[in-house]
C-alpha cells in the first residue's frame, strides 16, 4: 500500500483593511482552512498558537507595525471570580446552559438578529441572514458545540436543561487542552443582567467539569474599551513572543 503524505496546510494573507478595534489603524491576518481528517488536531496547534477559527476558516492578526491584539486564555484551575463576578453569578443563577450538537435554528437567529441590530448594527456581521447563520454554526470540521441558555424548570435537574425562552446562545469548539468561544450572543434587553459575562462563567465552569485546562477567549486588544473586559477573568494567559506568559492582576 502506497502511503500518501499528510496535507501540510497552507497560509495565506489578506490584503490591509481597516482595523475594526483601533480607529485609524489597518490590519492584515494570516490564515489557513480547517477542513480534512486533521481539522480537529490542526484547530487544536494553531489555537494554542493564537490563531481563532471563523467557519472553516483560522486566522490571526499579522499586522507590520502592531502588536494589540493578544491571545487571551483563562487558567480554569485557578479561576478566582471577583465580588463583581460573584453578583453577576448569582443574578443569572435561574439560568442553565445545555451543551448541545451545533444544529442552527430559527429561534437562535432570532436571538441572535436582536442582539445584532441592538449592539452592532453597523458591524461586519449586521447583514447575516439566516443561511449566513446557519454557516457560521454549521460550516465547522471540528468538534463544535452550541451551548443555549434557558431558565431553570422543575425537570432541569434530570435532564440538565432548561426551558421557555432562549436567553444567550455560546458557538463553543471543544479542543484537548480547553474550550474555546467562537462567538456568543444573548437577549438584548437583558443587559443588566451581564448574561456576556455570566457566559464566560459559565464556560469556566464547564471546563473544569471537563476536566480541561483552559477557556480561550480570542483576544485582548490593548487600547480597546470593547475587548478591555478579558482582561478581567484571571488568573489567565497571554500569548507573547516568548510563549504563554501568566497574569495575575488587570492592568
Amino acid at each position: 500500500m502506497t502511503e500518501h503524505p499528510r496535507d501540510t496546510p497552507q497560509f495565506y494573507l489578506t490584503a490591509p483593511s481597516p482595523c475594526p478595534y483601533l480607529p485609524g489603524r489597518e490590519e492584515r491576518k494570516v490564515f489557513t482552512h480547517l477542513v480534512g481528517e486533521r481539522a480537529t488536531q490542526l484547530n487544536d496547534v494553531l489555537t494554542h498558537g493564537g490563531f481563532r477559527r471563523s467557519q472553516s476558516i483560522a486566522y490571526r492578526p499579522a499586522c507590520e507595525h502592531c502588536r494589540a491584539c493578544v491571545s487571551v486564555r483563562i487558567v480554569v484551575a485557578d479561576f478566582a471570580p471577583s465580588r463583581r463576578f460573584r453578583r453577576v453569578s448569582k443574578s443569572n443563577a435561574d439560568l442553565i446552559g445545555d451543551m448541545r450538537a451545533a444544529v442552527p435554528t430559527a429561534e437562535q437567529y432570532s436571538l441572535f438578529r436582536a442582539y445584532l441590530d441592538s449592539r452592532h448594527g453597523d458591524g461586519g456581521m449586521a447583514d447575516m441572514t439566516v443561511l449566513d447563520y446557519a454557516m457560521m454554526v454549521e460550516d465547522s470540521h471540528v468538534r463544535t458545540r452550541i451551548v443555549e441558555y434557558r431558565r431553570r424548570g422543575p425537570d432541569t435537574a434530570i435532564h440538565g436543561r432548561g426551558q421557555g425562552a432562549l436567553y444567550a446562545v455560546a458557538l463553543t469548539d471543544v479542543l484537548a487542552d480547553g474550550l474555546s468561544m467562537v462567538y456568543s450572543f444573548y437577549e438584548p434587553d437583558e443587559a443588566a443582567r451581564s448574561i456576556g459575562t455570566f457566559v464566560i462563567l459559565d464556560h469556566v465552569a464547564k471546563a473544569k467539569a471537563m476536566g480541561l485546562p483552559y477557556v480561550y477567549l480570542g483576544y485582548w486588544v490593548d487600547g480597546s474599551a470593547k475587548m478591555g473586559y478579558k482582561s478581567q477573568f484571571l488568573p489567565q494567559e497571554r500569548l507573547t513572543a516568548h510563549g504563554w506568559e501568566r497574569v495575575e492582576s488587570a492592568e
